[in-house]
């Protein structure tokens, strides 16, 4: 069933658990987080980035993913990924998404607070639900360690003073992680004394991006320390492109088969390192 982000979230965050947030490429991709979802019978978010409209245009992601969603035996949101402009987020509500990010953590803070209240008053009013980001997740080709890295820290006031002001209904923050592959590929050194904070302090469900190459380690104690929600993209097109190469695949309904078959593994590995037990 196709639903906002609310309840599920919400559920993680008092039983101690995170949920998977694969963005999705193609039809191939999505079909394949539903049908790991359904297998183990857990709920997913669905997701889209907008920097992805030139591989998959945003009218054909909302349609398969309210396609998907719609049939699917678990609860599924579909979620909108890094909304940068009004706009474009108001294209997807509009088009059946069920969950959106406004990301203007590059803003200051106050620039960050107008335009998140905005997005928030947009979508409540439509029953979607919404998330924005506090602090800065940085790029992996910038990360080089926790001292050099552009990523900055979230703040417990800052993030305590950005709901009440906002109405968000998840709050993305940024203990160490960053986007992509980390520089040497090397596992980054997570702030959980800052994440234990947040997680006291802040109402709403927390969420990590960045967790590609992050380390099963470092993710389980996210997922149980008090992420709700943690955001994966690069490990999946990895996943498929390692298995692509072990089956030698050598046409392109066997690349596709592969390529399917790596992602799911990689997102049945999450849904086990996302749980309490």
């Amino acid at each position: 069933m196709l639903v906002n982000s609310k309840e599920m979230l919400q559920q993680a965050k008092m039983q101690g658990y995170a949920l998977p947030a694969p963005d999705f490429v193609d039809l191939d991709s999505a079909r394949v987080f539903v049908q790991v979802a359904e297998a183990v019978k857990r709920p997913l978010i669905l997701s889209y980035a907008q920097v992805l409209e030139n591989v998959l245009p945003l009218n054909e992601a909302a349609a398969i993913g309210r396609l998907l969603g719609e049939a699917s035996s678990v609860s599924v949101a579909l979620h909108l990924d890094h909304g940068l402009d009004p706009d474009f987020i108001g294209r997807a509500i509009d088009l059946g998404f069920t969950s959106v990010m406004i990301d203007a953590s590059g803003e200051s803070f106050d620039e960050n607070v107008r335009r998140t209240r905005e997005i928030v008053q947009m979508a409540h009013a439509k029953d979607v639900t919404v998330e924005a980001e506090i602090g800065h997740v940085g790029q992996g080709e910038n990360f080089a360690s926790l001292e050099s890295s552009e990523t900055i820290y979230t703040t417990t006031e800052e993030a305590a003073a950005f709901v009440e002001q906002t109405g968000v209904d998840s709050l993305a923050v940024s203990i160490g992680t960053i986007h992509g592959i980390y520089k040497n590929l090397q596992t980054p050194c997570l702030n959980f004394d800052r994440l234990h904070e947040l997680a006291q302090q802040i109402p709403v469900p927390l969420v990590l991006h960045g967790g590609s190459g992050t380390g099963d380690d470092n993710l389980h104690r996210c997922a149980t320390e008090g992420i709700s929600k943690i955001n994966i993209f690069t490990d999946f097109l990895t996943g498929a492109m390692e298995q692509i190469q072990k089956d030698a695949a050598k046409d392109y309904l066997a690349v596709k088969r592969s390529a399917n078959q790596g992602m799911a593994e990689v997102l049945r590995h999450y849904y086990a390192v996302f749980a309490k037990e």
